[in-house]
C-alpha cells in the first residue's frame, strides 16, 4: 500500500506530520476537497511528466485550481510536457493514480513546486494513496519533498460559464407594461 511507503519515508526523514485517512476518496481535487473540508484549491496536487529520455517522471505540485501552461513548462525544461501514461505511473512515481505525491517517490523521480501554492498558509498534497493526505505549510512541503525549486510554470483552471458571467438587471417601473422592450 503507497500510503505506508510515505508513512516510512516520513518516519526515515523525522517528518512529524499526521497522515489523514479518509473513509472516502480523496483520489481528485473535487473529492480531496470535500475530505479534508477545504476549498479545491488548497489541494496540492501532484502532475507527472515524462522527462526526455522518458525513462523516470518530472513531478509538478501545483494548487488544485491550476493547470500547466504548456509555453512555461516548455520555455523551463526545454521541451513538451507529456503526461505519465496510465501503465507508467505506478513505475515511475511509486505510487497509483489518485494518490501520486511528491514522498517516497523513486530517486529518479525530480519533484518541482509551482509557485501557486505560496498563497496559503497550509496546502494538502496526496499521501500515497486515494483516499489520504497531509496538510503542510509550504515551507513544510518543500523541505518533505526534496524539492529541486518552485517553478512558475501553472495557469488556472478555466471557470465554470456560470462563474464567468453575471447578468445585471435594471426595471423602470416608470413604463406601462407596453412600453417595456427587452434589449
Amino acid at each position: 500500500m503507497s500510503v505506508e511507503i510515505v508513512r516510512n519515508y516520513f518516519k526515515k526523514n523525522n517528518i512529524d506530520k499526521e497522515i489523514l485517512e479518509f473513509p472516502v476518496s480523496s483520489a481528485t481535487v473535487e473529492l480531496a476537497a470535500q475530505a479534508a473540508g477545504v476549498k479545491p484549491a488548497r489541494i496540492a496536487k501532484t502532475l507527472s511528466f515524462y522527462t526526455k529520455e522518458k525513462d523516470a517522471a518530472i513531478l509538478i505540485v501545483t494548487a488544485g485550481d491550476m493547470k500547466i501552461d504548456n509555453s512555461k513548462f516548455k520555455h523551463f525544461f526545454k521541451m513538451k510536457a507529456k503526461m505519465l501514461a496510465a501503465g507508467d505511473v505506478e513505475k515511475l512515481t511509486g505510487h497509483a493514480i489518485g494518490g501520486v505525491c511528491p514522498f517516497g517517490n523513486p530517486e529518479s523521480a525530480s519533484v518541482y513546486l509551482d509557485i501557486s501554492l505560496k498563497r496559503f498558509d497550509t496546502v494538502f498534497p496526496a499521501a500515497g494513496s486515494g483516499s489520504s493526505a497531509v496538510e503542510m505549510t509550504c515551507e513544510e512541503l518543500e523541505q518533505a519533498s526534496g524539492a529541486n525549486e518552485w517553478i512558475d510554470v501553472c495557469k488556472p483552471l478555466l471557470q465554470k460559464a456560470s462563474e464567468d458571467f453575471s447578468v445585471s438587471v435594471r426595471i423602470d417601473t416608470s413604463l406601462s407594461p407596453d412600453e417595456v422592450k427587452l434589449m
